[in-house]
Parts: C-alpha cells; sequence; structure tokens
C-alpha cells in the first residue's frame, strides 16, 4: 500500500540538500545485483528485447571485470555491491506540468530552485529522482526547431532510430567495470538530439536526486549535436547524508558532428557518504569543439575524467574543472584527451582545493600519435591546501610522439598564507570568510566560465564549506 505524502514538516533536514522524504516506492528491486535484476528492471521498464539483451551483456561484463586497480585509490575496496539497491521507482511516467508532480518530489525540487530556474532562463528541464524522470519539458520554441529533449527510458522507446545508433558507441559496455554495471542497471538520463544547423540560445538542464538510503543512481546520458548545431547542457546533483553508503554510477556521451558545439557544465553537491563513479567522453568529428565545465563538490569519493576523442580535422577539446575536498573525501579528477586527427587543439585546465584531511588528484592523459601532425595540448594543473593536514597529488600522462606536435604542461602547489588570513581578519572578516575569500580568489577564473546562475551557486557552496572547516 503507498503511504500518504509526508507534511513539508515532516521532511528530514540539515544543511542545503541534506533532506529527504520517508520513501515511497511502487517499484524497488532489491539489494544486490544478479541475472533476476536485471530482468526486474526490464519487465517494470518494458524494454525491448534489444535493451534487455544489452543490459544482460553488460552484467555479464561487471561480474567478470575485476575491481580496477590502476586507479589509485583503496576506497574502493569499501563498496560493497550487495548492499545496494539498483531500481527504485513510483512507477509513473515523468510529468510535462510541474503541477501535476507529486507533492513531495515537487517540495524537493521547489527546494533546490528548479522551478524557478526554469522559469528565469532555461530552454528546457528534466528533473530525475532516484531511478526515473519525475519532470520532463521542453520550451515550444525550441521544440518547434526540431530539438529532441526528453529521458533516455523514453527516446529508446520513440526515437530508436537516433539513439541506437550513438548509445555505447562512445563509451562501450567494456570500457571500465563501472561502465558495464551502469549497462546493466542503467535508468532515466537524458536524450538530446540537436538538429543539423540549430543553435539553442538557453541551455537545457537536468538535476539528478537521489532520495533514497542504501541506493544507487545508474543515469544514461546520450547528447547529439548534428552538423552546425550548438548546444549547451548543465546538471546539477545532490544527496542527503545517510549513515549508511550511497552509489552514484552515470555514463555519458556525447557526439558532436562536423562544425557543432557541446558545452556539458555540471555542479555536483554530494553528501559525503556517495561513491562518485562516472564515465563521460565526447566524441569531436571535423571543425566541432566539445567543452565539459566541471564542478566536483562533496562526496566520499569522486572518480571522474572527462575526456574527448578529436575524431575530425580541426576538433577541439576541453575540460575546465574545480574540485573541492574537505575531510573525509576524495576527489580523484581530471580529464582525458585523444588526438585522432590532424590540427586537433585540446586545453585542460584543473583547480582544486583541500580543506582539513582532504585529499584531491589530478589524473590526466593526453594521447598523440606520431602518424599525426599539426596537433596542440595546453594543460594547467593548481592546487591550494588550507592547511597542512591536507593533501594533493598530480598525475599527468602526457604521450606524445613525433615531432610536428606543440605541448605545455604547468603545474602548481601553494598553500594558504596565514599573515593573508591574518591580514583579512584584522580589516573585520572572520576566519571562514577570509578563508573563503581566498578560494574564492584562487578559482575566479575558471568560475567565469560557468553560466552565471551557478557561478553564484558555486561561490555559495564554497562559503558553506568554509563555514564548516574551520574555527
Amino acid at each position: 500500500m503507498i503511504a500518504e505524502t509526508p507534511d513539508i514538516a515532516d521532511i528530514k533536514m540539515d544543511t542545503v540538500g541534506d533532506f529527504y522524504f520517508p520513501e515511497v516506492h511502487k517499484y524497488d528491486a532489491g539489494f544486490g545485483i544478479t541475472e533476476a535484476t536485471i530482468d526486474y528492471i526490464a519487465d517494470v521498464k518494458n524494454d525491448p528485447d534489444w535493451v534487455r539483451e544489452f543490459r544482460k551483456n553488460g552484467l555479464k561484463t561487471f561480474m567478470e571485470k575485476p575491481m580496477p586497480t590502476h586507479w589509485a585509490t583503496k576506497d574502493l575496496e569499501n563498496i560493497h555491491f550487495d548492499e545496494f539497491r539498483y531500481y527504485l521507482s513510483d512507477g509513473q511516467k515523468p510529468k510535462r506540468s510541474w503541477d501535476d508532480v507529486p507533492d513531495d518530489i515537487k517540495k524537493t525540487f521547489d527546494r533546490l530552485g528548479i522551478p524557478e530556474q526554469e522559469r528565469k532562463f532555461l530552454a528546457g528541464v528534466e528533473a530525475q529522482y532516484d531511478s526515473e524522470a519525475a519532470y520532463s519539458n521542453v520550451k515550444k520554441v525550441v521544440e518547434e526547431q526540431g530539438v529532441i529533449f526528453m529521458n533516455s527510458s523514453e527516446a529508446l522507446k520513440t526515437h530508436p532510430e537516433i539513439f541506437r545508433k550513438w548509445f555505447g558507441k562512445v563509451i562501450p559496455t567494456g570500457d571500465n567495470k563501472f561502465s558495464a554495471l551502469n549497462s546493466a542497471v542503467f535508468s532515466g538520463g537524458s536524450f538530446i538530439y540537436i538538429p543539423p544547423g540549430v543553435k539553442v540560445k538557453h541551455p537545457l538542464q537536468a538535476y539528478f536526486r537521489i532520495n533514497s538510503e542504501q541506493f544507487g543512481q545508474f543515469e544514461r546520458t546520450l547528447i547529439i549535436a548534428d552538423e552546425g548545431a550548438e548546444v549547451m547542457y548543465m546538471e546539477g546533483c545532490t544527496a542527503p547524508k545517510f549513515e549508511t553508503a550511497t552509489l552514484h554510477s552515470a555514463v555519458v556521451e556525447l557526439v558532436a558532428m562536423k562544425g557543432a558545439k557541446i558545452q556539458y557544465v555540471t555542479v555536483q553537491n554530494w553528501s559525503s557518504n556517495v561513491f562518485n563513479l562516472v564515465t563521460k567522453r565526447g566524441l569531436a568529428h571535423e571543425d566541432a569543439h566539445i567543452k565539459w565545465i566541471d564542478c566536483n563538490i562533496g562526496s566520499r569519493l569522486t572518480m571522474k575524467y572527462p575526456g574527448v576523442i578529436m575524431k575530425g580535422k580541426r576538433a577541439r577539446g576541453e575540460v575546465i574543472s574545480i574540485a573541492l575536498a574537505n575531510s573525509g573525501q576524495h576527489q580523484d579528477t581530471g580529464a582525458k584527451m585523444v588526438h585522432a586527427a590532424d590540427d586537433t587543439t585540446s586545453n585542460i585546465v584543473s583547480k582544486s582545493i583541500s580543506i582539513g584531511k582532504g585529499r584531491a588528484t589530478y589524473r590526466g592523459l593526453v594521447h598523440i600519435p606520431k602518424h599525426l601532425k599539426g596537433c596542440k595540448n595546453n594543460t594547467e594543473c593548481d592546487a591550494l591546501l588550507i592547511n597542512s593536514s591536507s593533501r594533493t597529488d598530480t598525475y599527468p600522462a602526457i604521450n606524445v610522439r613525433g615531432n610536428q606536435h606543440a605541448t605545455q604542461h604547468e603545474a602548481s602547489v601553494s598553500q594558504v598564507s596565514a599573515e593573508q588570513i591574518f591580514y583579512m581578519q584584522q580589516r573585520g572578516l572572520s576566519e571562514a570568510e577570509a578563508m573563503s575569500l581566498s578560494v574564492n580568489g584562487f578559482i575566479n577564473d575558471l568560475v567565469r566560465e560557468f553560466p552565471m546562475e551557478y557561478s553564484v551557486e558555486l561561490k555559495r557552496l564554497i562559503d558553506l564549506e568554509m563555514e564548516g572547516s574551520v574555527g
């Protein structure tokens, strides 16, 4: 029997984003992952036969692959896959009208500012709650341009001719253990197709919310910008803090055809019990440009390395990233750039902040083979340590063959000076405010890359981290 929708007073709440409603689920795949789990998910979602087969191949690959050891962290040993639930849903289709969204879900996203942002500046919104999209809407003017924006579960059924062509092609099932896991149990995520020559003037946004304890969220996002098309996509992620672990393992595939441009912006604010293990990669054809703008705050462990394969001549790939690690957190982030055509250009700019006993790691890969010519890469890695107990590591791998390319790499590590903090305190700032000012100054040039609404949110999140970490 489905429980009544709880009153707003029943929300368990601590800090911003750290609140949840009592669970109300019609469908629950239970704990652990077996072939029966896959059949349960496929049955509930009424998957076509090819999707069920895709899932089972993913499960087989996941079971066969060992836990990665080349990822230099022991935190992965703390993941126990039989302690998670892999599918939770109320069984309802995504609502097109905000008024039709169930009250508890509506209140959740109202508090996170989703409807307000949609009204102000967004061209379309997808809001996912646990395993499925609760709300999905694209503005009429964008829809009339032929833009398709919906959740992936809908798209694989309604647009198989586009979806199936690229699904799993940029990131194969066997790419790594966690891409295989996602292939087995994926649910939700965004599907976007931009027709040739269409330039979407306002951003499209998705918001991924985990509400339930001992749960794994596995959205699958596929964005295709056809020839000469342009789009900006933004995603936000939050989850409440539970005593038990939560797992988030998404797969994101981007395809930019000739002359197309995709910007993918992420601001995540996971709680400190979340294992965030994500695979993100784009394929850029001739004269295309793919740009990842990434901010990672929160989580127990984040392992995320957005990549671009520059397949066509003069293709460009960029990763602009900010990571903040507080005590008990490890931000293992970076970028992967694979040059596969002449005259391609890649740019990586990474900044990390380590607070308390937090650890930030940059892990990057740049690959330029010998037979190419005219390729360029710029890599910059800057780390800021707030105190002596915090830690930062840098593992750049730049593999350049031949002598017809230009590459450069810069790295720096600095620490907030006590004299600087003292100076600001003498002028009336608290220690937290002084720390926040120092951190915001460190990342200010990168924050300009974020859309205004997200840059304001980013500053607010950093201020909150500083408040809880000093004094």
